[in-house]
């Protein structure tokens, strides 16, 4: 049994375990705001109902108590939850050694962050967290129910997948080796295999970045597909986004009011998505005062400006080529454009997808790397899979996070990954 469930027994008395979070006391009344791992509450405990050593008892309980308790759950309007819980009888199962450290005033992301691991009990944070799993679910259960399968690719890799600037050097027994930044080398293996692939999995990107965008570890769950053109892949990530965006509206409608988010925007996100080019795309930036030359890549600002024009994310597509992976198949009808494409999110969320069709001619990538320069020796495995059996294909990466944080209208992307890393942190 669990509090966001509880409204399936109203009028009836309960038994379950939770967690003291909050409390004041108004005579012959004690209100306790209690919570699970699912929601939070109101207790009203008062003394017609509680034995006299009980209702005593609640003047001394310290927050972050463990408790079991017995109560009739009735109905309250005012309440996000739709109702509130009558007490008749508690037991303390633990309580704590210390005072909780997080006071209820206000504290600074600086020292909230130090407490992570007991800042995540609070209320939005816990709902963030919740809408997190629900994001996660719904994308793997999206790709599952398209025939894709889950392959695992590895964290310890010795190629670059997206730059050499941000990697992450690890000593791997007397060998350098670096931090996974995308699994999508090897999905491109995997699916030669399986025809339709994804991996789900953290990502590294060592990016000297202080942005409200940018994590050094984030997570996203990366499809790949054979047979593959450009329009296919955006349609795949457009009607992923709303499969993931209708299950939050379904299943998280609680955490979206403890979060105080506008489910009004969310609703608008229905397929088609609005198309441009980066050409376009850079002719909007310049009608806004922007100094932009086209071949510029996209920063914030600019990708928030470019998104403010819609409502639902915007997909650019056909880059430049020479801003993008090596592995990016040339435009047919223009060799200075890559096959590729950006989800902007609206509300200023910035880029949420990032993914377009591979090169899959082997003179030109082994050129690319050449171009580049990549040690060749570290892709050979890679250009095997253009001289054995290779065709048409492509795909994308979403960003767990930054996906979250536009679903649930917060700030900075630290708060949407239980344990944020960031340049100057790494604890706890």
């Amino acid at each position: 049994m669990i509090l966001a469930k509880l409204n399936e027994y109203i009028g009836e008395e309960i038994e379950f375990h939770c967690w003291l979070m909050g409390k004041r006391s108004s005579g012959s009344i004690h209100f306790l705001m209690i919570r699970d791992g699912s929601a939070f509450c109101q207790v009203i405990a008062s003394k017609e109902n509680l034995p006299d050593d009980k209702f005593n008892t609640c003047d001394h309980l310290q927050i972050e108590t463990a408790l079991k308790i017995k109560g009739l759950v009735v109905k309250e309007s005012r309440s996000k939850l739709g109702f509130e819980i009558h007490l008749k009888d508690f037991t303390v199962i633990s309580e704590p050694s210390e005072e909780y450290p997080i006071p209820r005033k206000p504290s600074g992301p600086d020292f909230l962050l130090t407490k992570r691991h007991l800042w995540i009990r609070a209320p939005k944070q816990a709902a963030i967290m919740r809408i997190r799993s629900n994001v996660i679910h719904a994308v793997r259960e999206f790709l599952d129910k398209n025939d894709f399968f889950c392959v695992d690719t590895p964290i310890f890799t010795s190629a670059a997948g997206e730059g050499t600037t941000t990697l992450f050097k690890v000593d791997y027994f007397n060998n350098d080796v670096f931090l996974a930044q995308t699994g999508q080398l090897y999905n491109e293996a995997t699916a030669i295999a399986l025809e339709k692939v994804y991996c789900f999995g953290p990502s590294f990107r060592a990016e000297k970045s202080k942005t409200r965008r940018h994590l050094t570890e984030f997570w996203q769950i990366e499809p790949e597909f054979v047979f593959a053109d450009l329009d296919s892949v955006i349609k795949l990530a457009q009607d992923m986004i709303v499969f993931a965006i209708d299950r939050v509206l379904d299943r998280c409608q609680t955490d979206l009011k403890i979060l105080e988010r506008d489910v009004s925007k969310l609703q608008l996100i229905k397929p088609p998505f609005p198309q441009i080019t980066y050409s376009e795309a850079v002719e909007i930036l310049k009608k806004k005062g922007f100094n932009i030359t086209w071949g510029d890549d996209f920063g914030a600002p600019e990708e928030t400006e470019i998104s403010s024009n819609f409502s639902k994310p915007v997909c650019v597509h056909r880059y430049p080529i020479k801003i993008k992976a090596f592995y990016m198949k040339e435009d047919p009808s223009d060799n200075q454009l890559a096959l590729g494409v950006d989800f902007l999110a609206p509300e200023g969320y910035g880029e949420i997808v990032g993914g377009g069709i591979r090169e899959e001619n082997l003179k030109i990538l082994e050129k690319r790397i050449e171009d580049e320069n990549l040690p060749k020796e570290d892709f050979l495995w890679y250009l095997d899979l253009r001289k054995f059996g290779s065709v048409p294909h492509g795909g994308f990466g979403l960003g767990i996070e930054r996906t979250v944080a536009w679903i649930c209208g917060i700030h900075h992307i630290r708060e949407c990954i239980a344990f944020p890393r960031t340049i100057d942190r790494v604890r706890p």
